[in-house]
């Protein structure tokens, strides 16, 4: 394993990078087949880069897609995919499919790898835990039976255990949710651009699973977004900045329960072997971050976030939001473009697009002089994380 780290993340850092992004506007109900809007995605993509379909030779994708390789490759005109791959876990896959693409790159298996999610919620890829009618034969079985049944009742024992260890408080929770909202409120594509939140309103919205209430929820959000990697040399006569992909890390942790893994040490995470991974790879570490895309289907999620990628120690990471800290001008602003909490939920894509952006300097919510961005995947299941930053 050290040899790998040694030879293969070297062959990454810094030589690979993100040349192209595109997403599709985020909707309720996008009314399309997956493999239409990721194409159309994914083509947006291509042209911002400033390539052509035939250029492209592999592909990166989330396993609760349902669609097939070969058929978004047939129409998008790709002559021959040479590698391709699926990533399980839903929102945990969202970096993971950077450093899938990446890993090809660097081992000459592909030289343009796009990278995508199409979201339908009224296709098969709809809530999973609607689905939960029948005998669960995963690890669902060990929580499910017992009423927790939605991602919201399990992250719920989450901010439960941490409020009553570290006294945590919902104004803190609250900061997080107002944070996502006021950067939101700047971003066109935004699904609650023109719906500005404060703290009364957010304390007085009603409980969806309690301690947590409408505004800790993501959004329910169909879209297609995508993202073109590609190495250096070759991102050099493209026609955007090229945002380099720094660091990359997968990890499960042990003994992972999907999203209950609840007997862990001071409530740690599965982003607590992903950030160890990441940074030890990594020249950057978290103080040198200029701004954070913390995955947020919820938002304690961001609170363990902060601790868990080594923002702040344990338990400090409710009282790291206060004072504007989390906002745009503050030390650490987070989900600046909405994130799954204002601008849409695709299983964190979206932060993958909004951080390519911050580097470009092209953010609706730019962090002035932002030259490195975490962004991370879901805490609590199989995760992934990166750092990008600029040349």
């Amino acid at each position: 394993m050290k040899r790998i780290d040694e030879d293969l993340f070297a062959r990454i850092r810094d030589k690979v990078a993100i040349v192209g992004i595109g997403h599709l506007p985020f909707s309720k109900d996008i009314g399309r087949p997956i493999s239409d809007t990721a194409i159309e995605a994914i083509q947006m993509a291509i042209d911002d880069a400033g390539l052509e379909n035939e250029d492209v030779d592999g592909m990166s994708m989330f396993e609760m897609e349902h669609t097939h390789e070969v058929t978004i490759a047939r129409g998008l005109g790709v002559r021959n995919l040479q590698w391709w791959d699926k990533i399980s876990y839903g929102g945990g896959a969202s970096a993971a499919t950077i450093m899938h693409a990446a890993a090809a790159i660097a081992c000459g298996l592909a030289e343009v790898v796009v990278c995508h999610r199409a979201r339908n919620r009224g296709s098969k890829a709809a809530r999973p835990w609607a689905q939960e009618r029948e005998l669960v034969t995963d690890d669902k079985a060990l929580h499910v039976p017992w009423g927790l049944i939605r991602p919201v009742d399990v992250i719920g024992m989450w901010a439960h255990r941490h409020m009553h260890q570290y006294g945590t408080t919902r104004e803190q929770l609250g900061n997080v949710a107002i944070a996502a909202r006021k950067h939101a409120n700047r971003n066109p594509y935004a699904m609650m651009r023109d719906k500005p939140l404060d703290m009364k309103t957010y304390l007085e919205g009603r409980v969806i699973g309690y301690p947590l209430t409408l505004f800790d929820c993501c959004l329910e959000t169909d879209g297609a977004l995508a993202c073109v990697v590609t190495s250096v040399e070759r991102a050099r006569d493209l026609k955007q900045k090229p945002a380099l992909v720094h660091s990359v890390a997968q990890a499960s942790g042990p003994n992972p329960v999907h999203l209950a893994n609840y007997n862990t040490p001071d409530l740690q995470t599965t982003a607590v072997p992903c950030a160890e991974l990441l940074w030890k790879r990594a020249e950057l570490k978290p103080k040198d971050m200029d701004c954070a895309q913390i995955y947020d289907a919820f938002t304690p999620l961001v609170i363990l976030g902060l601790e868990d990628y080594g923002f702040c120690k344990r338990g400090e990471g409710g009282p790291f939001t206060e004072g504007g800290r989390i906002e745009l001008g503050g030390e650490l602003p987070l989900l600046t473009s909405g994130g799954g909490l204002s601008e849409a939920y695709t299983h964190g894509f979206n932060l993958i697009v909004e951080a390519v952006r911050q580097v470009r300097g092209t953010s609706t919510s730019q962090v002035e002089g932002c030259k490195n961005v975490l962004v991370t995947g879901a805490s609590g299941v199989a995760t992934s994380a990166m750092v990008i930053r600029s040349e």
